[in-house]
């Protein structure tokens, strides 16, 4: 799920003076450590509308916007007390983002919006949604978007990889369920983290939908009574009660609710026509979720199975580039080259805790000088892979 990085933003910290700073390198997003988010109207060069909003620990403010279609900008302000995200949804379907704005940041965002009714995720996952009503009048046209041609057989590669994905989590899952409605507490650890990886792999498109991703992989800190939320679900739920409590009592309403949003995330995305920028977009996303949150740790933190998650984010996005390659070599070559060797950094990084057995040592085991190096090489990479929407023209 879902980095301070994201999307290319370049967070600058306030200290005793405010700074601002911004990223180019990305075509929709830019970051701002500005503790406040003026309303305005942009009309310079993106002709896009601004609209500022802040997000508390309660929710957006303002909870309810009404904006013309075409491009939107959008001016977040983090004003809760943990790092948050931010969505925009159709249903149960994001169809933007903006996730780990730290307190007392700004992040941006711009989209094209069509005519219509939408969602706002503020925050907390328990926190209730925002409302946005989009009226026509504006330019609903996408501008700069890839040729749909250059991309329609690595999007149509890409879907099989990630429907094989969803696949295997399913067989995975029926088998990590049912050891845990067994009460075969050592079976139930053994298995956790060999099951996660199926969705960490296919994270970009499986936390698309929301409810899904809000109900399987949600952690503790999404919810504003933590790990005493009755919302607090799925594979972190569960592995809070193998690794932590060490027990899997109570655990069976838990994993047969695992095993449903399974079985129906799979019938999700074979009906699932993938975009472009869910494609490219995910490259970076993958990376730049581990940059943000997971180098601290506290993705796992009951497991430590951590380096399992790394590893398979990596592949995850490693599997969009390879895909992509003839395209980002033709716009960018020298881009493509930094990328491929600061993936390479990162798998050394995880190639000296790798098991004999396939797996990875816990991450307690990791010293702090290959976590500094580890988080060094990632953040290089997550920068790289921010520039892939803006390179390959994906809006």
């Amino acid at each position: 799920m879902k980095n301070f990085l994201k999307h290319s933003t370049i967070i600058c910290l306030i200290v005793l003076t405010v700074a601002a700073c911004e990223s180019n390198k990305s075509s929709d997003t830019s970051g701002s450590n500005s503790p406040e988010a003026k309303v305005a109207s942009d009309t310079s060069s993106s002709n896009s509308a601004e609209t500022a909003l802040t997000v508390t620990d309660k929710g957006c403010e303002p909870n309810q916007l009404t904006l013309t279609s075409g491009q939107n900008s959008f001016v977040i302000t983090n004003k809760s007390s943990q790092p948050l995200e931010w969505e925009i949804l159709s249903g149960v379907k994001v169809i933007e983002e903006r996730e780990n704005i730290a307190p007392s940041f700004v992040q941006k965002l711009k989209t094209n919006l069509e005519p219509g009714e939408y969602d706002m995720a503020c925050g907390l996952r328990s926190n209730p949604k925002g409302k946005i009503t989009v009226k026509a009048g504006g330019d609903s046209q996408a501008k700069g978007t890839v040729d749909q041609g250059k991309l329609v057989g690595a999007i149509a590669e890409y879907k099989v990889y990630v429907t094989k994905e969803v696949d295997q989590l399913v067989a995975d899952n029926k088998t990590f369920t049912d050891a845990v409605i067994a009460g075969d507490l050592a079976k139930s650890q053994k298995l956790y983290a060999s099951t996660h990886v199926h969705w960490e792999r296919a994270e970009p498109i499986a936390e698309l939908f929301s409810d899904l991703d809000k109900t399987m992989d949600s952690r503790a800190d999404d919810f504003a009574k933590k790990e005493a939320d009755p919302q607090f679900t799925g594979y972190h739920r569960i592995e809070k009660a193998l690794f932590q409590d060490k027990t899997t009592k109570g655990m069976k309403p838990f994993a047969e609710k695992l095993q449903k949003d399974g079985l129906e995330l799979q019938k999700r995305i074979a009906s699932l026509t993938i975009e472009p920028k869910n494609m490219v977009g995910g490259a970076a996303g993958l990376i730049e979720e581990v940059a943000a949150t997971k180098i601290s740790g506290e993705e796992d933190r009951y497991s430590h199975t951590d380096l399992w998650d790394f590893s398979a984010n990596v592949e995850g996005s490693q599997k969009i580039v390879e895909l992509l390659r003839p395209v980002i070599q033709k716009a960018n070559p020298e881009l493509l080259t930094r990328v491929d060797t600061n993936f390479t950094k990162v798998n050394q990084g995880l190639a000296k805790y790798k098991t004999p057995d396939g797996g990875f040592a816990t991450y307690d085991k990791v010293s702090e000088t290959d976590k500094k190096e580890m988080k060094t090489a990632i953040a290089a990479l997550s920068e790289d892979l921010s520039q892939l929407r803006g390179t390959l023209g994906v809006n």
